[in-house]
């Protein structure tokens, strides 16, 4: 039965991670002596402890295998041509950055002193321009926001007259008959109330009206109550009051 996978961490026990080095220290040594042998090649190995203990093997001398390395090493034979050939692009790149920074700087109103009387009426323009195309895009955000406000209140607006709908509906399906006959109850008493008070706002216009002919209150009022009497005469010859 074959041993399962580790997890390739980090070993959080001291001891155990310091078995595990010894152990796979050996082996990588022993591996690189095998294959200096069995493929006849340089090989160096060179090895660092947690606690920055060295452990080496080479299959020659180190400091030639090292020398070795550092002449034959793609970043010593190769960059330096890609540098040399990226040269000229790098330097066009800097003076881009050279002059953009001083147009910036001049926009926001630094570095005048060279400048002479074309070139600040040209820098003027340039400002005027700009000022011009910022007060336009302003403006132009500003009616977009009013659009949008006038958006919304049309909006609540007929939110408002659904709602009001809605309740009207609900409290004319809820309502009970006690409700309507109170209702109806208080418009009648409401009618009965104006009709007295036109009967009594007619009484005293005729009472008004009385004294304004010279009569006093109790003869118009005796005037109006009394009855006319007839007298009319019958076969007989007799009068007899009629009313």
């Amino acid at each position: 039965m074959g041993r399962g996978k580790i997890e390739i961490k980090k070993i959080e026990n001291v001891n155990s991670r310091q078995v595990t080095f010894s152990k796979r220290r050996s082996g990588l040594l022993k591996k690189a002596r095998e294959l200096s042998i069995l493929c006849d090649s340089d090989v160096g190995v060179i090895i660092f402890s947690s606690t920055g203990k060295l452990y080496e093997f080479s299959s020659s001398r180190m400091e030639q295998i090292i020398a070795r390395y550092n002449h034959k090493s793609p970043d010593s034979s190769e960059l330096p041509s890609i540098e040399n050939a990226a040269a000229p692009e790098v330097e066009a790149l800097k003076l881009e950055i050279v002059k953009l920074q001083k147009v910036y700087r001049r926009m926001m109103g630094k570095e005048l002193e060279g400048l002479n009387y074309k070139e600040l009426q040209h820098l003027e323009h340039q400002l005027n321009e700009g000022i011009l195309s910022v007060k336009d895009r302003k403006e132009q955000v500003l009616l977009e926001q009013l659009e949008k406000s006038k958006f919304h209140e049309q909006k609540a607006v007929l939110e408002n007259e659904t709602l009001r709908e809605q309740i009207e509906e609900y409290r004319r399906t809820t309502s009970t008959p006690y409700q309507q006959n109170h209702y109806i109850e208080r418009r009648n008493s409401f009618a009965s109330s104006s009709i007295v008070s036109q009967q009594r706002s007619t009484k005293e216009r005729d009472s008004d009206t009385s004294l304004c002919l010279g009569l006093g209150a109790s003869d118009a009022y005796e005037k109006r109550k009394r009855p006319k009497i007839e007298w009319a005469s019958n076969e007989s010859g007799s009068h007899i009051a009629s009313p």
